[in-house]
């Protein structure tokens, strides 16, 4: 059985790499569309994050690129590539696929964690007062 290729809106991966911004443009949701028009105008950290991007992808470096822009919307020809988007603490990684385009880079580095917390100790309780330690 022949894998699926995945596509964003009928155009293949390769479609999109080569795509000029204002066709890309036209393939996200008004949302997003009016989010990078309004960025690119006024935000200085996502116009750096543009040209930065721009010059990792022309010197063809793997290594993932450090932000916190967390709210940079994923653009078509940025796939294949790796962001380290910081969470608040720290940096989480994200490989931008051709699923994520159009969401924010902020989507999938969350902020909130999982919090385990073990069984309640000595002296947490009425009852375990009584409870020898040893």
């Amino acid at each position: 059985m022949a894998r699926e290729e995945t596509t964003f809106k009928g155009k293949s991966k390769e479609e999109l790499l080569s795509m000029p911004l204002d066709q890309a443009l036209k393939l996200l949701n008004s949302r997003s569309r009016r989010a990078v028009k309004r960025t690119s105008k006024q935000n200085y950290r996502f116009k750096d994050l543009m040209k930065h991007v721009a010059q990792i992808r022309k010197a063809g470096q793997k290594k993932p690129i450090r932000t916190q822009v967390r709210d940079a919307v994923i653009m078509p020809d940025w796939l294949g590539m790796q962001f380290a988007v910081h969470n608040g603490k720290d940096y989480k990684l994200v490989d931008i696929t051709v699923e994520k385009i159009g969401y924010r880079l902020g989507d999938f580095a969350h902020t909130t964690g999982r919090v385990l917390h073990s069984g309640p100790g000595v002296g947490a309780t009425r009852s375990s007062k009584f409870i020898p330690l040893k």
